[in-house]
């Protein structure tokens, strides 16, 4: 895997360079209320967003934010993880989610969590087969907009 780096995305054209991998998972987003996000979330949350890039190219993009909570301690989130369709299988998931975990040692965090839809079989398989995580909970979800 040369030729592949990590970078975080900071500015808006770096974010804004990430919405067509992300648009991949967040279907129902458009450019800009996914830019708006990410530069609230990044300036209230503690957003960190990451690309993989092979070569010059955006493969895949992870984002995550450090928490605290009673029932996890200290812990990150991650919120978003996608690799491009057209890139998958290469081993870039495996690669962001373990700079992940290189993180938040990194930075005193003693968990990684994430929710992932019910649907998506096959990254429950990598989560867990690949990855080692453990399903613990159910994520529940209630719209108040009408």
């Amino acid at each position: 895997m040369s030729g592949l780096k990590i970078l975080e995305l900071s500015t808006k054209e770096e974010i804004r360079k990430a919405y067509s991998v992300m648009k991949q998972l967040r279907t129902h987003l458009d450019e800009q209320t996914y830019l708006d996000l990410v530069m609230e979330a990044k300036e209230k949350e503690n957003y960190k967003l990451f690309a993989l890039f092979e070569e010059n190219t955006l493969a895949s993009v992870v984002g995550f934010q450090p928490m605290i909570t009673l029932y996890y301690g200290r812990f990150v989130w991650v919120c978003d993880l996608v690799t491009d369709e057209n890139k998958r299988s290469k081993g870039y998931g495996e690669k962001l989610l373990s700079f992940v975990h290189q993180w938040a040692k990194q930075h005193h965090f003693n968990t990684v969590a994430l929710s992932s839809g019910l649907q998506r079989l096959d990254a429950h398989r990598f989560y867990e087969e690949k990855m080692g995580y453990q399903k613990v909970s159910y994520v529940f979800k209630k719209s108040l907009e009408k």
